[in-house]
Order: structure tokens, then C-alpha cells, then sequence
């Protein structure tokens, strides 16, 4: 099940040439650039894990792309995303967000439906990735 998450989601992966593209219109905007992974891909699990500190005043694309690849070696089989964050404003907003990184295989979720009182039913979302302790969900 292909995760869909942020600007970009529903088209095929980017490549490393668009990538830049997008890191370059970032650049242009004025916005803040981090990168984040995570093996817990849950929607509502909104705090990925930061790759170093966030790209701030950063005028080279190369730059973005260098540090993409070392957290794409460090962690080739986990998500990795590209946010651009506006700080003009005197607080960060996301303008833009896209994973430019999947693991090999991507497990999806299970609904669960929970019985409730008064017959109600409530349903989550539970990744089949967290079946797994962290660290080790996505080994190829």
C-alpha cells in the first residue's frame, strides 16, 4: 500500500532532478528546508525525526541534496521527507511537504473496529509497520 502524504503523494516518485527543483523553489520562497525519516508512517504521527538541524538561509539546492543522500544512507529503508517551513510571518508554517524516499516494501495499515457502548463501533488505523520493534520495521 503506497503511503500518500503531502504535496506530490499521488504522482510517481520524484526523482533526484525534481527533487532539486522543488528544493530550488523552497530556496527561492524564502522558507526554512528540514529534513525528517521516520519508520511509523501513521498519519497522525506528524513529528518525524529530524535528519541534523533545519537548512536555514541555505542558497545551494546541492547542499539539500547532499544532506538527502546521507540520511538516505543512514536509513534507506524508512520515509524520508522534505519540508519548507515560513518563518516570515514570526512563526513556522508548512508550505510544502513531500516523502522523497519509501522503503523497498510498504506493509500499509489494518483497520481495527473496536465495539463500543451502546453498540457503537470505533474504528483506528493501525500501521503493520509497528508490529516490529523500531529500528527494525522496514529491513530488506
Amino acid at each position: 500500500m503506497r503511503i500518500t502524504q503531502g504535496t506530490f503523494s499521488y504522482l510517481p516518485d520524484l526523482t533526484d532532478e525534481e527533487i532539486a527543483a522543488q528544493v530550488q523553489y523552497i530556496i527561492d520562497q524564502g522558507w526554512s528546508i528540514m529534513i525528517e525519516y521516520t519508520d511509523n508512517p501513521h498519519p497522525r504521527h506528524t513529528y518525524w525525526d529530524m535528519w541534523g538541524l533545519p537548512l536555514f538561509d541555505i542558497k545551494d539546492p546541492a547542499a539539500v541534496m547532499q544532506e538527502l543522500n546521507e540520511c538516505r544512507k543512514a536509513y534507506p529503508n524508512h520515509y524520508i521527507r522534505i519540508s519548507g517551513y515560513n518563518r516570515q510571518q514570526g512563526y513556522q508554517t508548512t508550505m510544502i511537504s513531500f516523502i522523497c524516499n519509501r522503503p523497498k516494501e510498504e506493509p500499509g495499515f489494518e483497520l481495527v473496529r473496536t465495539e463500543w457502548a451502546d453498540r457503537q463501533q470505533k474504528y483506528q488505523l493501525k500501521p503493520y509497520a509497528i508490529d516490529k520493534p523500531k529500528g527494525q520495521r522496514y529491513k530488506s
